[in-house]
């Protein structure tokens, strides 16, 4: 058994889905290990990651939309401390999540045909995002 890591920094230029599958894909296939999970961390609490659709664009745009009626701006929350999109952004990475665990076959990570794995930016302004990589297996 055996275990390799790493940190992807990501550039979002805003709100969004922004899609990582090919950067978290070769990182694993570099590691030259068949079997395995392969866990993807974001260490961010107004971010998250989830995966979803790759092929329709709309998708992403309707999970956008969908997320910012569950959690807008304007619902007079107490913590702004950086913005009216602040506590908007901490619920929405509630939502989809921070963690995810992924199975490594045949050196890959297994998606599905239409699935991508993608990085929720949920502020308005441009950040630096660390996701971490954890591949455990042989």
């Amino acid at each position: 058994m055996r275990q390799s890591a790493t940190e992807l920094v990501i550039t979002t230029p805003g709100q969004g889905l922004h899609e990582i599958t090919r950067d978290v894909m070769r990182w694993t296939e570099q590691q030259g290990m068949t079997t395995g999970l392969l866990t993807v961390f974001c260490r961010h609490t107004s971010a998250s990651l989830c995966i979803q659709e790759n092929a329709a664009l709309e998708v992403r745009d309707d999970v956008l939309r969908w997320l910012n009626r569950i959690a807008p701006e304007d619902a007079g929350y107490s913590h702004d401390d950086e913005g009216p999109d602040d506590m908007p952004a901490h619920l929405k990475s509630i939502l989809t999540g921070v963690s995810l665990s992924i199975p490594v076959s045949r050196g890959i990570p297994v998606f599905g045909k239409w699935q991508g794995l993608y990085l929720c930016e949920h502020r308005r302004a441009a950040y630096r995002r660390s996701i971490a990589l954890h591949l455990i297996g042989d």
